[in-house]
């Protein structure tokens, strides 16, 4: 095995990544600065066998070893903690204790102009939407099944877009069968809905619709940032 699947977890972040086990301890802490925010000289890396267990199993504490040399396994934790928090501002950006409340009663808040709420009732959004129901797929005959991990035809040499599958059907926008994917990143162009009609739910941009042929299925995990070119 040259590859270690791991998460990583810090006090602002939380995330699954995979990294080569060649790389050396002072690489790595240059990845996870990318991830974490943390500066790559102030981390402190420790090993726990699970987030449910708090046992620090070892510490990945001489720069110059790889990380095969600490026997990691598969799905093991990489808890990132910040030796100078207070240059970093490592974990104030989550603290909302930190923060002033203004408060306002729901009655003093309902009758506000300039709210949230006072637009999406003009609006007629969200709650205050007609109602809809959302679109079902139909019964997948194209072999692809919803939530399989995927990677879809690019006309930009050298592009990769990958994702999710989260609808697998007929729509209203077009005939016949098409595959909703919500991408890793925002290559997409809607939230998973089409001219009023949802077909599933993801972040803005991050949603798309293609034909089958355009989509591989498999082991697709979302794509690494890769430094070793740098070091």
């Amino acid at each position: 095995m040259s590859t270690l699947h791991v998460f990583v977890v810090s006090p602002d972040t939380k995330s699954e990544r995979r990294f080569d086990l060649h790389i050396t301890v002072e690489q790595l802490k240059s990845k996870l600065e990318l991830f974490t925010g943390i500066p790559a000289s102030t981390q402190l890396i420790s090993v726990l066998n699970s987030e449910d267990d708090p046992t620090v199993v070892k510490q990945l504490s001489d720069n110059s070893k790889a990380l095969g040399f600490y026997s990691l396994r598969d799905w093991q934790v990489l808890k990132v903690d910040d030796l100078n928090p207070s240059a970093s501002f490592t974990g104030q950006l989550t603290d909302v204790s930190q923060v002033d409340k203004f408060e306002l009663s729901d009655e003093a808040y309902a009758q506000r102009k300039d709210s949230v709420l006072a637009y999406k009732q003009q609006h007629q959004v969200g709650r205050f939407a007609p109602k809809t129901e959302m679109i079902n797929e139909a019964p997948p005959s194209v072999g692809i099944s919803v939530n399989s991990r995927c990677e879809v035809e690019s006309s930009e040499p050298g592009l990769s877009k990958r994702g999710t599958i989260r609808f697998v059907g007929e729509t209203k926008f077009a005939s016949g069968v098409w595959v909703g994917i919500e991408y890793d990143e925002p290559f997409g162009k809607n939230d998973g809905s089409v001219k009023g009609d949802r077909y599933f739910t993801c972040r803005p941009n991050y949603g798309v619709f293609v034909k089958p042929e355009k989509v591989k299925t498999g082991d697709f995990p979302e794509l690494e940032l890769d430094m070793d070119e740098e070091m």
